[in-house]
């Protein structure tokens, strides 16, 4: 082999990422494979690649035997063709045998180069497939190359990878040659090419983002607790500070909102609440429900991840959300099963007298006497109106009206 062949060999390892001793194994392990297809065995043989010098060398070891009765090829040598090498050399003995891989003829030459050709195409597909497995969770930036309706094809680098339509965010509009950044979400083995799915939908896409826009997450000293997100609408994330000094909201958000308008704009403007996450479940929830305060939360005895938050009237549908996102969102940062309910719904239900245990017998039927049947309605006449009931003095009716209250505030 001549000094471009060399050349070549090397341009190969440049670009398949080939280890130099990897590619020198190959070559042998397919000149053996050639041997044995044309001997039927390969065990007497050895070849020396010399990759520095592009040489190969197959060497045979045979037995000397007379000329007429040689019978084996691969094992056995004439005794006048081992002469001309060694003019020592009697019958019987060893003798290695320079092969000149030409004399194996054209068609064990052409099938020893597609081994060769097949060899590298496998370890291409297994050096691609290690590379993308240690690159899981990465945001890569490709261009996308061809739109179909299964998926979004796009080149990084050399490299061809897929978005299916079921990692795509609905609601954003992709073009041919648009340049788009996504997160390595999996890694998958085939007959093929390995197949490398990317994803804008993930979460690990949005935890990405605010590591690489907010230094103080990617250092360790701001921390996202979890994350829930509807892509394309809205996303809650719950973040919480290792450093008493450094306010985590305020890391996410940056000087002026740069750096959320940054996340923002990546994330195609879909609405982000950051949340001061805690462990106290009350308040995480009250937060959670931004931008709406609840008025009241009512745990279930029955169940305790659930909870009825109560909502001013003209704050349900923003406490809901579009299509019901705010409060399922809420629910899933929170661990909490959150039933949203209106103001007046939950304070409408008029309270019978008969179940304030506190009010004795004789001033119960005495209000039932002047015509009073709930709570309500005793607290609206107030204490001007009680003293107009016969034997209720001022002390009395003040004592009515605290009791009364105490089941409203």
């Amino acid at each position: 082999m001549n000094q471009a062949v060399v050349e070549a060999i090397s341009q190969i390892i440049r670009d398949k990422d080939i280890n130099r001793d990897t590619f020198q194994e190959i070559i042998e392990s397919v000149f053996l494979k050639a041997i044995e297809k044309r001997y039927g065995t390969a065990d007497n043989f050895d070849v020396i690649f010399n990759i520095d010098k592009g040489d190969i060398e197959i060497y045979a070891e045979k037995t000397v035997v007379p000329d007429d009765e040689l019978e084996d090829e691969s094992q056995e040598i004439k005794y006048s063709k081992a002469l001309e090498t060694d003019e020592d050399i009697e019958i019987g003995d060893d003798f290695v045998e320079v092969i000149d891989y030409k004399s194996f003829g054209r068609r064990l030459i052409i099938s020893a180069k597609q081994n060769l050709i097949q060899k590298i195409k496998e370890i291409e597909k297994e050096n691609l497939y290690n590379e993308f497995q240690e690159r899981l969770g990465e945001i890569i930036i490709g261009d996308i190359h061809q739109i179909n309706k299964r998926e979004l094809r796009i080149n990084i680098d050399k490299t061809e990878v897929i978005m299916p339509t079921s990692e795509q965010v609905y609601n954003e509009r992709y073009k041919r040659g648009q340049s788009i950044k996504a997160i390595i979400e999996t890694v998958r083995e085939t007959s093929r090419e390995p197949e490398i799915v990317v994803s804008r939908r993930s979460l690990k896409f949005v935890q990405r983002l605010f590591e690489i826009e907010v230094p103080e997450i990617f250092d360790g000293i701001v921390e996202i607790k979890t994350i829930a997100r509807e892509p394309g609408d809205r996303t809650k994330i719950a973040v919480t500070s290792n450093d008493k000094r450094v306010d985590p909201v305020g890391a996410c958000v940056g000087m002026k909102g740069v750096r959320i308008q940054a996340i923002v704009r990546e994330m195609n403007n879909e609405k982000i609440d950051i949340i001061h996450w805690t462990s106290d479940r009350e308040l995480l929830i009250r937060r959670a429900m931004a931008p709406v305060i609840p008025l009241e939360l009512i745990y279930s005895p029955e169940d305790p991840t659930s909870v009825t938050v109560v909502i001013q009237d003209d704050q349900m549908s923003m406490a809901i959300g579009r299509r019901g996102q705010n409060i399922r969102l809420a629910s899933e940062i929170t661990g909490s099963q959150i039933e949203p309910v209106r103001e007046s719904e939950y304070y409408s239900e008029d309270l019978p007298l008969e179940e304030v245990e506190e009010l004795e017998p004789e001033i119960l039927a005495k209000l039932k006497e002047a015509g009073y049947a709930t709570a309500e309605e005793v607290l609206d006449v107030g204490l001007e109106g009680l003293l107009d009931i016969p034997e209720i003095d001022e002390e009395t009716g003040r004592k009515i009206l605290d009791t009364l209250n105490i089941y409203f505030e």
